[in-house]
């Protein structure tokens, strides 16, 4: 009978320790490796659709300097798509892709980009607009303030201009969306700081596909009905073709 107990209340300890270990493991993993993100705009379209979750590597890039030495972690890099804190309200967070890092010239001319005066190849760049804006797509320009543009940047930016191009300081990184034309980046309020970057986007894990009935329940008291039609209509809301695409 004793015997019995004991072993109902080793079993017990050992599941409750099984149970500890997992939720330890969890929060590690959510806390330092990845983070779940949500598309919430059409900047990054056609790479990254609104409505696609995924999951970013918060480890890629590193972080701590001493660790950084002797970790096998990556340098930042042109073409890379990063998830960092916006810069003017670090609580939200932006991705974007690299376009210039630090000691790089950056400038655009009639949509196209150049980076120490060459000219970029950027397939997934994506323009939908007819219309030709001199600031956003003839980039920088110090002497047209436009809608959008911050005001700190705008002083700093006249001060980082040489030969028509902008100079990419240490530290920091010039970042725009693939959507060009409808992207709010680095044209409009700056640089990213290295320390906002999170982490490097891998895999698009969900892709959903809202709808006129859906997104007509937009406000936050409208959270539990826009989850339930979610959950009601999953087979015919979800982009399955995205579902676990490499992010790239």
């Amino acid at each position: 009978m004793n015997q019995s107990i004991h072993g109902r209340r080793g079993s017990l300890v050992s599941s409750i320790q099984s149970l500890i270990g997992t939720v330890i493991i969890a929060v590690f993993v959510i806390t330092f490796v990845v983070q779940a993100f949500q598309i919430p705009s059409e900047s990054m379209e056609n790479t990254l659709l609104t409505g696609d979750y995924l999951l970013v590597d918060k480890m890629c890039y590193g972080g701590s300097r001493l660790w950084d030495h002797l970790m096998p972690y990556r340098k930042i890099q042109r073409g890379d798509i990063i998830v960092f804190r916006y810069p003017v309200h670090p609580a939200q967070h932006f991705v974007k892709r690299v376009i210039g890092i630090p000691g790089d010239r950056v400038r655009l001319i009639n949509r196209q980009v150049y980076v120490n005066g060459v000219a970029l190849v950027e397939p997934y760049a994506l323009h939908r607009s007819r219309f030709h804006d001199s600031f956003r797509d003839d980039f920088p320009r110090v002497d047209i303030p436009v809608p959008g543009l911050e005001g700190d940047w705008w002083l700093r930016m006249r001060k980082l201009v040489e030969d028509n191009a902008l100079i990419v300081p240490e530290g920091h990184y010039f970042v725009m969306g693939d959507n060009r034309d409808e992207s709010s980046d680095s044209r409009y309020w700056g640089f990213v700081p290295r320390e906002n970057i999170i982490g490097r986007p891998f895999i698009i894990y969900w892709s959903l596909r809202a709808n006129e009935e859906m997104n007509a329940y937009s406000r936050p008291s409208d959270k539990l009905y826009r989850f339930g039609y979610a959950v009601s209509h999953l087979l015919q809301i979800t982009r399955w073709n995205r579902t676990f695409r490499v992010v790239n």
